[in-house]
């Protein structure tokens, strides 16, 4: 459907790490190009420095129609009260167009899990009272999940989930454990080479901090590849699932196959670019291949 609660994000939208090496100047060109292709939706990580809500304000302010989705704002590098305040002060200044994601992560907290944390802090955003103006559409929010209990969470206290760096069959089980009403968007990392051994090697690369930590190695094996498709670098196999590469159609149509398997929405991540360059060549063709801001 690829809406959530009135947002019409279009069935594909771009996620990237880009726009953290580029100047404000830089960011607000591109996006707006985006705009003009007929993006309807951009995906903003925190990891690398810049924060989540001044940095989806910024993105809403250079734009008119472009939605902007935090994937993930961490729950741990601030307090779920200025959450929530920066939120409605988004939602109240640019109507529709922003969407909350909210993932595990930040400062770390010894002596709780992920799952716990989650609902702790969706508690405390749920009983706030301030004295800040109700925005007419309300604050939107979905969160980042994986295992079938955050999954459940996402469901039941969110409009939906985010999923990141998985397979076609865990978005057919997602949409199964979310049922057809909760939103389900999948992010897929994307590589434009042909030569097999090239694209392997530069996929292993974006792949290998994912593979060496215990979480993801957890989330790897439940997804269904055996141990020793997991060490070295990552099997053909794992790697061929998490990260389409080839021509422009091979791409196009392995990322319709998330679609077909259930997912509302599918974000983008065009890797194999050096840090303060730019994908923009490459989400020019996907534009063009995907017709981003058609429904489903």
């Amino acid at each position: 459907m690829a809406t959530i609660d009135g947002l019409d994000l279009g069935t594909f939208g771009i996620y990237t790490f880009d726009f953290e090496h580029q100047p404000a100047a830089r960011m607000r060109e591109s996006i707006q190009e985006l705009e003009e292709l007929g993006w309807r939706a951009f995906w903003v990580p925190e990891l690398l420095g810049r924060e989540a809500l001044t940095h989806a304000g910024f993105l809403l302010s250079a734009t008119r129609r472009m939605h902007v989705v935090n994937g993930i704002a961490q729950i741990w590098a601030r307090a779920a009260k200025w959450t929530y305040g920066a939120a409605l002060l988004l939602a109240d200044a640019y109507p529709d167009r922003h969407l909350l994601g909210l993932g595990f992560g930040g400062e770390p907290r010894p002596g709780t899990t992920p799952l716990a944390a989650m609902r702790a802090y969706l508690d405390e955003m749920d009983e706030l009272e301030t004295p800040n103006p109700a925005p007419a559409s309300g604050v939107r929010r979905i969160l980042a999940a994986y295992g079938p209990k955050m999954l459940e969470l996402a469901r039941d206290r969110a409009a939906g989930a985010q999923t990141y760096h998985v397979n076609v069959a865990h978005t057919a089980e997602s949409r199964d454990l979310l049922g057809q009403d909760a939103f389900l968007a999948v992010e897929h990392p994307v590589l434009f080479e042909t030569d097999p051994a090239v694209a392997r090697a530069v996929a292993r690369e974006h792949l290998r901090p994912y593979l060496s930590t215990p979480y993801n190695v957890a989330k790897f094996r439940r997804l269904g590849y055996a141990e020793e498709e997991i060490a070295g670098g990552g099997s053909d196999r794992l790697v061929d699932d998490l990260v389409f590469w080839g021509d422009l159609d091979t791409i196009a149509g392995r990322l319709r196959g998330h679609v077909e398997a259930g997912a509302d929405h599918v974000a983008v991540q065009v890797i194999g670019i050096e840090p303060g360059g730019t994908a923009m060549p490459q989400w020019r063709e996907l534009a063009a291949a995907l017709s981003p801001g058609r429904t489903s």
